[in-house]
């Protein structure tokens, strides 16, 4: 499978094994202040999803159930079966107390928010010929005085 270029490599590193890539498959993309993985997890069963964070390392498991058993005999067995856990190596521009997750219609949706220190932001920038500094304070200068003219 070739690898394309990926944008968050210096935020986001995925350390899962391919196994549970097959069974997890991940979109992540940024979407305003956040960024947002979607995980694949058809007939897992919510109540066994567990997302956790630890050390700026995001978790995913879930567990999807061999519906067989000892019942029958399998013809095809091509939908992988068991627990099966994704990890992501967060990186320093995420709020990690804000992780948000819900799960609906067999797709996990992770909202991982940028760092209010993370966000771009506007740096205004003063024209000191319009300020002058009196006893540590800056105050507007006056209005300067144009001449009329005759």
């Amino acid at each position: 499978m070739a690898r394309t270029y990926d944008p968050f490599r210096d935020l986001f590193i995925d350390t899962t094994a391919s196994t549970a890539l097959a069974a997890m498959p991940m979109d992540l993309f940024k979407e305003g202040d956040e960024y947002v993985a979607e995980i694949d997890m058809p007939g897992v069963d919510p109540k066994t999803i567990d997302v956790d964070i630890d050390d700026r390392t995001l978790t995913i498991r879930g567990e999807r159930s061999n519906k067989l058993g000892d019942k029958g005999k399998w013809m095809v067995h091509e939908r992988p079966s068991g627990t099966f856990a994704r990890q992501l190596n967060l990186g320093r521009t995420v709020a990690l107390d804000k992780i948000d997750a819900n799960y609906s219609d067999g797709v996990l949706t992770v909202h991982i928010p940028m760092a209010e220190e993370a966000k771009p932001r506007k740096v205004s920038v003063h024209h000191m010929d319009d300020h002058r500094e009196i006893e540590g304070k800056v105050e507007e200068a006056p209005a300067r005085k144009t001449a009329a003219k005759k």
